[in-house]
């Protein structure tokens, strides 16, 4: 299986506001970048959706370290919340609603493709594909026209 490294960040100007993300896929010495975003969204949202196209870019299933500044991302994974909200029909342990099931659900089926390590990174601290995906999300979520 081919080793691929990924690196995530979200963007929102406000919250909710207008958003944006980036992500940096490295693969043999190669750099992919991809960026996206919504006009009215939450970072939680862009923080998902970044890891969400990423693994969605690669065309067969990959061994990946995914890189991310959002707790909510890897925790969510490496504290197993995933696998708990999905057994309890999208229920936190309080008994409430699951945010972002649909997003939720689509990176479920992609740890089915993929074998995922999460990493989580400090951010804003000098990590350098964590400050090139922040750019990304920032210009894309700056990219949209004020309403």
């Amino acid at each position: 299986m081919k080793h691929v490294d990924i690196y995530t960040d979200g963007a929102c100007r406000g919250n909710p506001g207008k958003g944006g993300f980036g992500a940096i896929l490295v693969y043999g010495g190669r750099e992919k970048e991809i960026s996206g975003g919504e006009p009215m969204t939450t970072n939680n949202r862009m923080e998902l959706m970044a890891a969400i196209c990423a693994m969605e870019a690669l065309k067969e299933p990959c061994e990946i370290t995914l890189t991310s500044d959002s707790k909510y991302l890897t925790d969510a994974i490496n504290k197993g919340w995933l696998s708990s909200w999905k057994k309890n029909g999208w229920k936190k342990a309080d008994k409430s609603k699951v945010l972002n099931v649909e997003l939720w659900e689509r990176i479920d089926k992609l740890l089915s493709i993929h074998t995922v390590t999460f990493v989580w990174v400090k951010g804003h601290d000098g990590h350098p594909y964590n400050e090139r995906c922040d750019a990304l999300a920032t210009a894309f979520a700056d990219s949209f026209e004020n309403t």
